[in-house]
């Protein structure tokens, strides 16, 4: 994987309105990648206790069932995070809010011990909660399917938190961005 740089774009939001691209500008992607890379999804942190509480940024979060309660998370076969869900059979998903794109990107990292001393959190039942999230959902390990290069972490919820007035942090063209809705 190339390494990226941030570049800054206008925003009515301080922390939004970077775009993320590879350093190695001269590579081309395949048409489904950008495809995907159009595709609006969630910023959010997947969190996890453990002996090392840590986590990493996710876009392919989504609900799967309102009975009984089950969120789907896709990880990377090699994540460290990944690791240590399957050790502890618990994590946490924390939507990240607006503002809230420099913690993302420190999550966002593949690797480097200490994300979480970097970020401001609490521990709720032993997993890391990110404070100012507009949401949170804390999960136990209910499945977890092979998908190609991820697998599919599906969480039986066990307690959830939403903050109707935040507005959500998005990734949509390789630019973090925030849902305004129509007039």
């Amino acid at each position: 994987m190339s390494a990226a740089v941030l570049e800054p774009r206008p925003s009515p939001y301080p922390a939004l309105g970077r775009v993320v691209r590879p350093l190695d500008s001269g590579r081309t992607t395949s048409p489904f990648r950008d495809v995907m890379a159009h595709l609006a999804a969630p910023v959010c942190v997947v969190t996890t206790g453990g002996d090392e509480p840590s986590g990493t940024t996710v876009s392919a979060v989504m609900s799967l069932s309102m009975q009984p309660e089950l969120i789907g998370v896709s990880l990377a076969r090699t994540s460290a995070s990944l690791a240590a869900i399957r050790e502890t059979g618990r994590f946490g998903v924390n939507l990240m809010a607006a503002d809230q794109v420099v913690q993302a990107m420190v999550f966002a990292r593949s690797s480097g011990a200490g994300k979480l001393q970097q970020v401001a959190h609490r521990l709720e039942s032993g997993i890391p909660r990110l404070l100012g999230t507009m949401g949170w959902v804390r999960c136990r390990v209910d499945a977890v399917h092979g998908v190609g290069d991820h697998l599919l972490v599906v969480g039986a919820v066990e307690s959830a938190y939403f903050d109707a007035a935040a507005a959500p942090s998005t990734y949509f063209g390789r630019t973090f961005g925030t849902h305004v809705p129509n007039a």
